[in-house]
Formats: C-alpha cells, sequence, structure tokens
C-alpha cells in the first residue's frame, strides 16, 4: 500500500482536492482544534460522524484514507488500551486481568481518546491527500502572508517527503538483494530496520545540504519575492468553510444540550 501521502493521488483530483488549499487548511485546523478541546465522547463521537458523512458527500472515500493511515490506526488502538489500564478505575469491573483491570469508566475514556483521535485523523489526511504542496505554498505566502523563507523551505520539506519514501524502497530492496534481513527474527528485522533508518538519515541530510546550497545560489533568500502563481478562490470554498463551522456547532450543541460536553479544563 502506498504511504506517500505527499505523492500524487486520487483525492487531489475530487470535489475536496479542487478547493483552496489555505481554505482546506483552515477548514481542518477548525475540525482538529474541535475535537483537541473537549474530552467527552459524545462530543467527538458527533463531531467524527459529521466529517464521515460530509468527506462521503464530497466524493471521499473514508475508509480508504484510514485505511492509508493504518500505522497511526494502530497507535490509536495502543493509546485506547493504555487509557482503558491506566486511567482511574469507575464503575463496575469489565475485565480482571490480576494488575490490569477494565471497567466501565476507563473503558468510557479510552472510547473517548480513540473517537476523538478519528476526529482529527480523518481531516488531517483529506487535506494532506488532496493538496499540492506547491498550492498550499501560494496559499502561505499570498493569503496569509507568511515569510517567503519559511514557505519555501517548507515547501522543498514536502518535495523531499516523497523522495525518501522512494529512497526508503530502494534502500530495502537493496538489502534484500543482498540477502541481509532475510529470515531473521522479530530482534533482526528491528535491527535491519535501524540500520536502513540511519541509510536513510543520512541521504536526507546530503540532500537537504545540497538543496540549501543550490536555493540560496538561485536567489531564494532575498528580501522581497514575487510569485508565478495567484490562489484562486470559489463559492466552493465558502461552503466547506461554512459546512465545518456547522459540523462544530451541531457537535458542540447537541452535546451541551445532552448536558455531556465537556472542556479539557473541566
Amino acid at each position: 500500500m502506498n504511504t506517500d501521502f505527499f505523492g500524487p493521488s486520487a483525492e487531489r483530483n475530487s470535489w475536496f482536492g479542487g478547493l483552496n488549499a489555505g481554505v482546506k487548511l483552515v477548514v481542518a485546523g477548525v475540525l482538529v482544534l474541535a475535537a483537541i478541546l473537549i474530552q467527552d465522547q459524545v462530543t467527538a463521537a458527533i463531531i467524527f460522524g459529521l466529517e464521515l458523512l460530509g468527506f462521503i458527500a464530497v466524493g471521499f472515500r473514508p475508509v480508504n484514507l484510514l485505511a492509508r493511515s493504518w500505522p497511526i490506526l494502530i497507535a490509536v488502538l495502543t493509546t485506547g488500551w493504555s487509557v482503558a489500564i491506566l486511567v482511574n478505575k469507575t464503575g463496575a469491573v469489565l475485565l480482571d486481568f490480576g494488575l490490569n483491570t477494565i471497567t466501565e469508566g476507563s473503558l468510557a475514556a479510552a472510547f473517548s481518546m480513540m473517537i476523538r483521535s478519528l476526529a482529527m485523523i480523518l481531516p488531517t489526511f483529506a487535506f494532506v491527500l488532496s493538496t499540492d504542496p506547491t498550492d498550499l505554498g501560494d496559499s502561505l505566502a499570498q493569503t496569509f502572508r507568511l515569510p517567503a523563507r519559511f514557505v519555501l523551505a517548507a515547501l522543498a520539506a514536502l518535495r523531499l517527503v516523497g523522495i525518501l519514501f522512494g529512497e526508503w524502497n530502494t534502500l530495502g530492496q537493496a538489502r534484500r538483494a543482498r540477502g541481509l534481513g532475510a529470515g531473521q527474527g522479530p530482534l533482526g528485522r528491528i535491527k535491519t530496520g535501524a540500520g536502513q533508518a540511519f541509510a536513510l538519515m543520512v541521504q536526507a541530510i546530503r540532500r537537504g545540504s545540497r538543496l540549501a546550497v543550490t536555493m540560496e545560489a538561485r536567489g531564494f533568500g532575498t528580501g522581497k519575492r514575487s510569485w508565478a502563481r495567484v490562489p484562486a478562490y470559489s463559492r466552493r470554498d465558502a461552503y466547506v468553510a461554512v459546512a465545518a463551522a456547522v459540523i462544530v456547532a451541531c457537535a458542540y450543541g447537541v452535546s451541551l444540550g445532552l448536558g455531556t460536553l465537556r472542556f479539557l479544563w473541566q
């Protein structure tokens, strides 16, 4: 499965992918912030459910998005299990493994953590997979008025991500061709992966150094810059921005009406 999130994808040709990159960044930020500020599972579940419906409506396949982020999903499940074991135990005991006890209260806390994480992951990956880094750079520089040096450095870094994914695959194929890592146990695979990661880090440092020198030589560090492309906006951008605000308002409003709304500081 392709894990290069910044490479070309079908999501960029979707209805959502045609939106302005800056608007998509704001929308994703609003939805993520709304999930961060609360700690109850009802609000998080409503936000996540409305996000699913919204992305399905604009032609996305949320299942594919979550499937491509399987390493993070594993981390979410692991975090949920840890929360269920480590938080204060309240309510009836559901499972008892000696030192590891899961109660109704700890299970609810774990579910809340996992559903909040999913509510943050979905808009984040929708933004990343549907956004071209160059479009994002144009929007950050001309709409948000961020410094050109920062924007160009971030754009170059995003472009290098795809290259590093390719180099990781190349290093793995070269090691397998030499017979390294074949027939090893878990510890051997960890050792092999650590060596491959170190080699990739060396390649990344070399590429970064060469790229920095090249960009300075071509005048990327000058003060005032002109831009070849101007970010375009449409009514669709306004519709999506309003939809994000409606999702947050509905989730908070329904949870407040049910008496379950709890913020992090409460």
